[in-house]
This record gives structure tokens, C-alpha cells and sequence, in this order.
């Protein structure tokens, strides 16, 4: 059969029966190729779904046709198609929509480029063709039937006495009508624009996947410029951006031409801001006063809380540092502060001192100078000597309740407040803080007198006054550290080595790494913390760094006057959390650089979960110390003035020998 044209390779049959059509004739023509042109005149096609059943169905359909009707058919072999599947009644989804607006346009560029004045749809038909045919499916061959086909002589089927008894044949007929029918209905309607025959669109049968925006010639997107009238910019920048391109901003830049593909997360960060956009009915239905855990826009609730932080840890810096008194500050705070394990700052900076220096207000400056414009101090406060400051992120600070903070002394005379305790508390989102720093009484072998610091501490600290308890459910009157969802609990709690001067720097010498442990077996602190006597339900990570207490001023030595005090660890950073796993402790060690004090900063880095909160609390509302904002910005540009003046002397200074 394929034989008779030349198409051995084509898979599908279609019959043409000779009539004369002169329109039709060159459509015809222009759809079968070179090589049909030359053969082709007639101007019906029929196609079938199988093409081994086709083969036989028209071999036994020819065998019935009369023998005058025989000699005038012809039998062409060519590639199936499928036909137009009925659009089915549902909504259609964002990507079908975009891809059928994509098409509508390509379409229109097609017809009105074209050489060949041939239409988008011969063109789509004949690239498509190439496709293997799809079972199960009745397909219409890419040459484009006539009305008139197999079905239009029905004598020819009818004239075979055995036409009625083979079912194969009663249904070629009936399915050749059915398509010829439809066809026809579509060549009449709307497939004729002008003189030249189109036929309709055809739908994909399901949506399509969305277009990778590699896919465009480069020839024609001149270093990947974005068009303003690009068709599926808007799905690209509503994915990529989170906004709609139809904002004032974005129609300048597009306007404009100057937003480009590869550079836009990086030279459109001015514009496309990373905040998620507000639509304009939540502002005005948003109340920061009241709102509920799952109310839309609520300051405190989980939305806010999943744009900040995805998955809902945040990082913790808590230092406790006894300065001993002493008026001179070191020179750099950033290996205190900026350690070089991690490889980001954290959320949150908590340092408590004990034994402070006089101007306490030079020191918060010089914390804020190290940390820089990207901390804000929300709060600090002081006992005495004590003194403890919170940095915060100044992006975070609208989601912080206002801050409480309330004092114990310990010791008997309370004029003198050298020993004590000082707790600040807040909400941040919906996860209460405590932080409590302490000085318990000193000496080798005063261990239940830290007992009774600790027990007066978690008694006599009143907090919180007016911002509400997250559970009070799990409170209790007697223990303020049950009041809170996480509690950190640090400073120079005075616990010593039960153990000689002369053991200890012998372990110590001996293996510093492996000698850590062995000192901890001596621990006074490890040991009733063990037994239950104090910091009840608290946690300390692990410790791994030589003991803080006592150095040398200025030196790496350990205590050399007559004294000889036994090298300890009284520097310390426990936590306690409500609900189990909540902080996990990422570092803890100390900062063997600083050395103005007989005591080592320790420092510990935590990773604790926030939880949403409601908007019925009292807000801090973004306040924060300005003033000391300002002074520790203006110190730290200075300072690198200097530096960088300093280098540039350095640079242009030579010396010169003269021989």
C-alpha cells in the first residue's frame, strides 16, 4: 500500500478520492510536501487509530468498492494526528492560563511573519506531525481533511453484498462520517481567514507544565533582558519576587529596560524588597492591640513569625564576664563577642558582668560600637555592680513585649551590692525570656551559702509584672525560672575544685585536653547539680576549655602570689526550657585574649525555638537607646578612619639608604 506514493516510512493511511477542488487542491499541495504536490488531487482524507488495523481495514474495504471506483481512488500514506479533544468545564488553573495567552501571541506573530503565508496552525500541524500517533484516540492526518471523504460514497460500501455482515466495515463508515462531519463543520466555519484555509486552534488535553525562562532565544533578549511585553513575565516575577510586576516600581524598570534576568536578585534588591508585600484591606483591618495566634496579619502571630525566621530558631549569645573592678577596657571586644567558629552573628546578645567598671555607661558603648548598626540595645539595667544589656537586631525589635527587670541582694548589709542577682525578662514573638546573672558568695568551701543564693534568687525575684505568663498553667509562686519559656541563668556563681593547687596544674599540664574532664570530677557545682540541690531542671553543655578563675592580670598564668588560689571554674552559663529540646547549646568556651581581669570571659552560643504569640501583650513598639546608638556608630566610623589612615601612612612611608 505504501508503495503506490513513495512512503514506505510513514506509519497511517489516508484515501483520497479523485474530485476535482481547486481551493482545496493547493491546501492539499502545500500540507503533503514536495513530493505530495505532485500527486495530490483529491480532496478527502480519512484517518484511523491503528495503523496495522487501518492497513486492513481498508484492504478489506477495497476489495467491496466497485471495480470503476477502484481505478480512480488513490491511497497515500501519512502521519496520524490527533484531533481537537473537547474542552472540558472546569476552571482553568495560572500556568494553562499564561500558556494560552503565550500562544494566542506566538500565533498572531507567526501568521503575520510568515514567507509562505501559510497559518501558525499548518505550520504547529506539520512540526508536530513528526510525533509518533497516540492510541487510543481517533487522530486526524497533518494533511488536512476535506468534507468530503471515504463517507461520501456511500454506494461504494453499500454495493458489496457482505458490507451489512462485516462489522470492520459498518463501523469504517461510520467513523469516517462522524470525522468527516466534524471537519467539514471546521473548514466551513472558521478555518477559511481571507483565501487561504486555516484550521482552529487545538488545546492541550491537560495543562502544561510551566515554561522555563530558558528558553528564549538569546538573539532576540539581548543580554537576557526581560521585555515589558513578555508574556509570562508576570508568573516569573510573582515566583521569583513575590510580588506582581504591575507595581508603580516595577513599571518604571520595565518601562525602562532595566531589569535583566541573570542580575535581578542582586541589582533589584532596592526595589523588589525581600518583605513580603501587605495588601491594602489588612492594613486596614490590622490592629496591633488585639489579635489572636491565627489571625491574619497579626504582628506576634506565625505568619510574621515564618517570614522572619522559616524555621523558627533563633541565635542566642550569652557571655558572663567578671571585670574585676578594673577602669581600663580592653582594647577589642570582637573575640568576645564576634567569635570566628560561627559563621554568623547571632539574633541576640546577652552579656552580664559582675564586679563592673565604674562607667558603666562607656562599657555599653563599647559593646555597641562592636557589634555595630545592626544591634540596637532594647534594654540593660544594673545592680550595683551588676550589670546586664540585651542587643537585638533592629529588625526584631517590633516583635519584643516590653522588658521588666527586678534585683535580689544576697548579702546581709544590702547597702553594699557586690553579691546578688539581676533578672531581665520579655516576649519575643510568643516566647517569654528570662535572663538572670548572678554573684553568689565567695570562697573555697561556702558551697551551701551559694545554696541559699540561689534558693533567695528564685524566690525574692519578682518577675514578670505586667506582661502575661505564655502557660501559666505550668507556674509556680515559689520559682520564678517556671514562669518563663526559656530561662538562662549566668555569672560568677563562685563554685570551686575540691581539689589541691598542685593536682590541678599537674593535670593540667600533663594532657589540657583529656585534663578538662579529670577537673570536672571535682567540680562543686557538677556535683549538686547532680544531686538535685540547686539549678533544678537546668542544663550546662559541655566544657572544654581551661578553667576562668584565677589568672595573672595580663598573663596566661594561673594565680602566682602567695595565695595560691586553686584554679576553677566560677564562671558558668546554664538554661532551663519549658517544653523539652527547645535550646540547643552550639558552643560553649571561654576568651583566653582578654586579660584585664583575674577572670577569662565565658561565653556560650545557643539555638532555641520561638513560638507565634498573640498581639494582646504589651509591645515595646521598636524602643530602643538611641543615644547610644548614635555614639557607638559615630565611635566605630571614627575608629576605622583611623585605621584605615594608619594603613595608608604605613604604605606611603619608605626608607632610604644612602651607600
Amino acid at each position: 500500500m505504501s508503495a503506490l506514493n513513495g512512503f514506505s516510512q510513514h506509519s497511517g493511511a489516508c484515501v483520497t478520492q479523485s474530485t476535482g477542488g481547486g481551493a482545496v487542491q493547493d491546501l492539499q499541495a502545500k500540507k503533503a510536501g514536495k513530493a505530495a504536490k505532485k500527486e495530490a488531487s483529491g480532496n478527502g482524507v480519512l484517518t484511523f487509530e491503528d495503523p496495522r488495523r487501518v492497513d486492513t481495514s481498508l484492504n478489506e474495504t477495497i476489495k467491496l468498492l466497485p471495480d470503476e471506483l477502484k481505478a480512480n481512488m488513490k491511497i497515500k500514506s501519512v502521519t496520524p494526528r490527533p484531533p481537537r479533544k473537547p474542552r472540558l468545564e472546569r476552571a482553568a488553573s495560572l500556568d494553562e492560563k499564561n500558556w494560552r495567552r503565550w500562544r494566542r501571541f506566538r500565533t498572531s506573530q507567526e501568521s503575520l511573519t510568515d514567507p509562505n503565508e501559510t497559518s501558525s496552525s499548518n505550520g504547529s500541524l506539520q512540526e508536530a506531525s513528526l510525533s509518533p500517533p497516540v492510541r487510543g484516540r481517533a487522530t486526524p492526518c497533518s494533511q488536512c481533511c476535506e468534507p468530503n471523504s471515504l463517507h461520501s460514497s456511500p454506494d461504494a460500501s453499500e454495493a458489496s453484498p457482505m458490507g451489512k455482515s462485516r462489522g470492520s466495515t459498518s463501523d469504517l463508515g461510520k467513523r469516517a462520517s462522524e470525522i468527516s462531519s466534524a471537519f467539514g463543520g471546521l473548514l466551513r466555519g472558521k478555518a477559511f481567514a481571507g483565501s487561504k484555509p486555516r484550521l482552529s486552534q487545538i488545546m492541550p488535553a491537560r495543562p502544561l507544565p510551566p515554561m522555563e525562562l530558558n528558553v528564549a532565544s538569546h538573539t532576540l533578549r539581548t543580554a537576557n533582558r526581560i521585555d515589558s511585553d513578555f508574556m509570562d513575565y508576570r508568573h516569573y516575577s510573582q515566583h521569583k519576587f513575590g510580588r506582581v510586576s504591575s507595581s508603580l516600581s516595577d513599571t518604571r524598570l520595565h518601562g525602562n529596560g532595566m531589569v535583566y534576568d541573570n542580575c535581578s536578585t542582586d541589582s533589584m534588591k532596592s526595589t523588589f524588597s525581600l518583605l513580603t508585600p501587605i495588601r491594602s484591606k489588612d492594613v486596614r483591618s490590622r490592629s496591633y492591640l488585639e489579635g489572636s495566634l491565627l489571625a491574619n496579619g497579626a504582628l506576634l502571630g506565625a505568619e510574621e513569625l515564618s517570614r522572619y525566621f522559616p524555621d523558627r530558631n533563633i541565635g542566642i549569645f550569652v557571655a558572663t564576664w567578671n571585670m574585676q573592678g578594673q577602669k581600663e577596657l580592653p582594647v577589642n571586644l570582637d573575640d568576645f563577642l564576634l567569635p570566628t567558629d560561627p559563621d554568623y552573628a547571632q539574633d541576640m546578645y546577652v552579656i552580664g558582668v559582675q564586679e563592673g567598671c565604674p562607667d558603666r555607661r562607656e562599657w555599653e558603648i563599647r559593646l555597641q560600637e562592636t557589634l555595630g548598626p545592626h544591634y540596637v540595645m532594647l534594654y540593660s539595667a544594673a545592680h550595683g555592680v551588676l550589670y546586664m544589656s540585651v542587643f537585638i537586631r533592629r529588625d526584631l525589635i517590633w516583635f519584643c513585649s516590653e522588658v521588666e527587670y527586678a534585683t535580689v541582694t544576697t548579702r546581709i548589709v544590702s547597702q553594699i551590692k557586690t553579691k546578688g542577682a539581676l533578672g531581665i525578662c520579655f516576649t519575643f514573638f510568643g516566647t517569654s525570656f528570662l535572663f538572670i546573672t548572678s554573684h553568689f558568695t565567695s570562697g573555697d568551701s561556702k558551697v551551701n551559702e551559694r545554696k541559699l543564693d540561689y534558693n533567695k534568687t528564685i524566690q525574692a525575684l519578682t518577675l514578670p509584672k505586667n506582661v502575661p505568663d505564655t502557660n501559666p498553667y505550668r507556674s509556680s509562686s515559689s520559682d520564678v525560672t517556671t514562669r518563663f519559656d526559656e530561662v538562662f541563668w549566668f555569672g560568677d556563681f563562685n563554685f570551686r575544685l575540691n581539689k589541691d593547687r598542685e593536682t590541678v596544674d599537674s593535670i593540667l599540664n600533663q594532657n589540657p585536653e583529656t585534663g578538662v574532664s579529670k577537673l570536672l570530677a571535682y567540680d562543686q557545682l557538677t556535683s549538686e547539680m547532680s544531686r538535685g540541690s540547686i539549678f533544678k531542671g537546668f542544663q550546662e553543655a559541655d566544657i572544654r576549655f581551661r578553667p576562668s578563675y584565677k589568672f595573672d592580670i595580663g598573663k596566661d598564668s594561673y594565680d602566682t602570689t602567695s595565695k595560691q588560689r586553686t584554679p576553677s571554674y566560677t564562671d558558668r552559663v546554664v538554661f532551663r526550657s519549658r517544653y523539652r529540646d527547645d535550646i540547643h547549646a552550639v558552643k560553649y568556651s571561654s576568651c583566653p585574649v582578654i586579660k584585664t581581669s583575674d577572670h577569662r570571659p565565658v561565653f556560650a552560643l545557643f539555638r532555641v525555638k520561638v513560638r507565634p504569640g498573640r498581639d494582646n501583650i504589651p509591645l515595646a513598639a521598636g524602643l530602643f537607646d538611641r543615644e547610644l546608638y548614635l555614639i557607638g556608630i559615630k565611635r566605630r566610623i571614627t575608629r576605622d578612619l583611623q585605621n584605615r589612615r594608619v594603613q595608608k601612612d604605613q604604605k606611603s612611608s619608605s626608607i632610604c639608604s644612602i651607600s
